[in-house]
């Protein structure tokens, strides 16, 4: 009994002993701190006194234990700013990192934050909590890299902010490039994935785990309980590209694209909650693989079709390698809701590669709402390798719907966790669970870091008046805010110099307003900048020839950010000194959200009105999300109006969209430096709308599909001197995939 004691008492002294000697260590520079890393012993801390830190490429490699972990954090949460060209990489064992805040530069190398020092010196047992990562993009676009990169086995990365990345590569990625790596037990819960705009190129992924060069091992990695805000990189949200991982109770908040099984079997998506709103291409699930388990999901509001759909199940490429499509096996769709959604897809991506359909699958006790909201099936191969037993659809059934789904007399009510539920539960037993409680904005992330709100970029900031004067536009807008309004009185205004757009900005005219300009452009958008220009005339007559004119253009080198242009009642003429003068001109790695031009006049200009096509290497790359173009008028307008351009085969991104209505265009196209001889130019357009427009003595349009399942709808236009439109199919062999419909082509003098 005494030798007992003596044994405890030991133990107990070795305990506080071990606690007294661990160490605190509070840090001021960079010096002091690669000082003190040196050696750290189970149980140390070092805290980062509070500041910036710039160009500080942080590493951690050390031993700490279960109940002693070693612990990198701030002074003050949210107070300690990496800068600069900076990053973290960690290695070794029990680390535990939090309370910074990456914002205002980039990594110098393929990741921001590294679960691992070195390729032999990965971290196990780490945790990262509470640090942010704000716009801590490259400022190439197409400059790769992640944000987050994790490796070893059993870390945790929790509560964290990812906001705002606009690079090519994933934000944050499950590395199973080695050994130990693999079978991993990872844990990724209550983070905060912030907007991330749409890329326009394929790598623009919020989340993946696994690659196709590894999909035949398990990652066995839980997603759990995170919220995706606006994520709209590309069609893939999540790309889970290995097997045995758990993704469950997440939320897709107005998200573009799906959580996608790419590749890897065996794996569980349940209780997570998509909410579309209605937007553009908001989907839901996709299936591919075997053994994919989809249960409890909750979808709503949902607007994706094909690939992005709320519900896609894909056909696959007979005897399949992993980097392709594996045909569809086992795969259990059980008890999903999926209400006011516009498509469920069945055998998606059915070509002449893809043609093994789904095989030994079910589809059982789903609940969706039909009739006017939708989803319509669309159903592309033999769906026979899917038995359909105790589904239920509330309202009348669209075309194609498949049998084993019921017609029931439901009326649906929202419950107190904010979701649709059939308000009698006799129905209960179809869709989701009544217990789902979805994750909130305030229970993920950093508490002490804000989250982004919506924003309109033209709507936040201060009225300015000016009045015609020498270099007052020019220093109007130097000294303006983001969000200002410029109202410019009556009267001329000459421009001697480009104005750099850094901020979004307004300028707006006051009825009788014109500009001129003596440079070769009198706008550039940079970082940051956003324009609209409104209810101006703004004349070319005094700019001079120089090769590569263009009123707006983009600066000549990269820009992170995506962008705005709008033009509502302008008048713009006389952009004719130099055979290739274009009024918006869109270089290499930048990208617009929307070109919007409304009620506007164009007159007199050699080259086009929108160029959107300098991505020509053929990677799936385009300059413009949406351009919609509405009651405006183009006369003796040499080039096409609009030009755009996205090459080669990749299915990954959703643009460009093109629309074109109730406008007018004579001489459109003619030009003998006009090398495509069209009026409008779509080559790789996914969706595109030319409606009741009137084309006179014009070159005809161009439409050249060539990837995906691109919608081309020309209907209601009238074409005079003006030959039929030119659809052509470059890499499919069917019918044209166009809607001709109700156009008038009536003979008449040519200009």
């Amino acid at each position: 009994m005494r030798n007992l004691f003596t044994i405890v008492v030991l133990l107990m002294v070795i305990s506080a002993s071990s606690t007294i000697n661990a160490k605190d260590y509070l840090v001021a520079n960079q010096k002091q701190y690669f000082e003190v890393s040196k050696n750290l012993k189970p149980g140390d801390i070092i805290t980062l006194a509070d500041g910036v830190w710039n160009n500080f490429e942080i590493t951690l490699s050390a031993k700490g234990t279960a109940d002693k972990p070693i612990t990198l954090t701030a002074e003050t949460a949210g107070k300690v700013i990496i800068s600069g060209q900076s990053n973290l990489r960690i290695g070794g064992h029990h680390l535990i990192v939090s309370g910074l805040v990456f914002r205002d530069g980039y990594s110098p190398t393929g990741e921001v934050i590294s679960f691992r020092r070195s390729k032999d010196d990965l971290a196990y047992n780490s945790r990262i909590t509470e640090i942010v990562i704000d716009h801590f993009s490259k400022p190439d676009r197409f400059d790769n890299d992640y944000w987050v990169g994790i490796y070893g086995q059993n870390n945790r990365f929790d509560h964290n902010n990812l906001v705002g990345k606009t690079n090519k590569g994933v934000t944050l990625a499950v590395r199973l490039n080695s050994a130990d790596s693999r079978e991993n037990n990872h844990k990724i819960d209550h983070n905060y994935f912030g907007p991330r705009p749409a890329l326009g190129s394929n790598g623009g992924e919020t989340l993946r785990i696994g690659t196709s060069k590894f999909a035949q091992y398990n990652s066995n990695t839980i997603v759990e309980n995170n919220y995706f805000d606006r994520c709209d990189g590309e069609v893939e949200i999540i790309s889970s590209k290995s097997g045995g991982n758990i993704l469950r109770g997440n939320i897709f908040f107005e998200s573009s694209g799906t959580l996608t099984l790419r590749h890897g079997d065996n794996n569980l998506v349940e209780r997570n909650i998509f909410l579309g709103n209605g937007k553009d291409h908001t989907g839901g699930i996709r299936v591919i693989n075997k053994g994919q388990t989809v249960r409890h999901n909750y979808m709503e509001g949902l607007r994706g079709s094909g690939f992005a759909s709320a519900l896609t199940v894909m056909n696959g490429v007979p005897n399949s390698p992993v980097n392709r499509y594996v045909q569809v096996s086992d795969a259990k769709i059980i008890g999903n809701s999926v209400y006011d959604s516009d498509f469920i897809t069945l055998a998606g991506g059915a070509d002449a590669e893809r043609s093994a359909p789904p095989i030994d699958s079910v589809m059982s006790g789903n609940l969706i709402s039909a009739g006017d909201a939708g989803p319509v099936f669309r159903i592309q191969d033999d769906i026979n390798g899917i038995a359909f037993s105790g589904n239920a659809r509330i309202g009348a059934a669209h075309a194609n719907h498949p049998d084993g789904i019921k017609t029931i007399k439901a009326k649906l009510v929202r419950a107190k966790n904010g979701l649709l539920y059939p308000r009698k539960s006799k129905f209960s037993k179809y869709g989701v669970p009544r217990d789902l409680k979805p994750i909130t904005k305030e229970e993920v992330g950093a508490s002490w870091y804000p989250k982004p709100a919506k924003a309109n970029k033209f709507a936040d900031g201060s009225p300015i008046s000016i009045s015609p004067s020498e270099g007052v536009v020019e220093k109007a807008i130097s000294n303006a805010k983001g969000g200002d309004v410029i109202t410019l009185g009556n009267g001329e205004y000459v421009v001697s110099k480009t104005m750099t757009i850094d901020k979004p900005i307004t300028l707006k005219g006051s009825g009788q307003t014109k500009i001129l300009f003596d440079r070769p452009s009198l706008f550039e958008i940079a970082e940051g900048g956003s324009l609209r220009l409104e209810n101006l005339t703004i004349d070319g007559e005094l700019a001079p020839d120089s090769v590569g004119n263009a009123l707006i253009r983009t600066t000549s080198y990269p820009i992170q950010s995506n962008f705005l242009i709008e033009m509502e009642r302008v008048q713009i003429s006389n952009l004719s000194v130099n055979k290739f003068f274009d009024v918006i001109k869109l270089g290499k790695s930048t990208f617009a959200d929307h070109v919007i031009i409304r009620d506007s006049q164009f007159k007199d200009i050699s080259g086009s009105i929108i160029l959107g096509a300098s991505e020509t290497e053929d990677y799936g790359q385009y300059n413009v999300e949406y351009a919609d173009i509405q009651d405006s008028s183009f006369e003796n307008i040499g080039g096409p109006i609009v030009n755009l351009y996205r090459g080669g085969r990749d299915e990954s991104t959703f643009g460009p969209h093109f629309d074109l209505k109730n406008s007018k265009l004579v001489n459109v196209g003619l030009d003998k430096n006009n090398d495509s001889k069209s009026a409008i130019v779509l080559h790789g357009a996914q969706y595109s709308k030319i409606l009741d427009n009137q084309f006179i003595a014009s070159a005809p349009i161009l439409v050249n599909h060539t990837v995906g399942r691109p919608q081309t709808r020309i209907a209601g236009n009238k074409f005079i001197a003006t030959p039929k439109v030119n659809i052509a199919e470059l890499n499919y062999e069917g019918e044209q995939r166009v809607i001709l419909s109700d156009n008038v082509y009536e003979e008449g003098e040519k200009k």
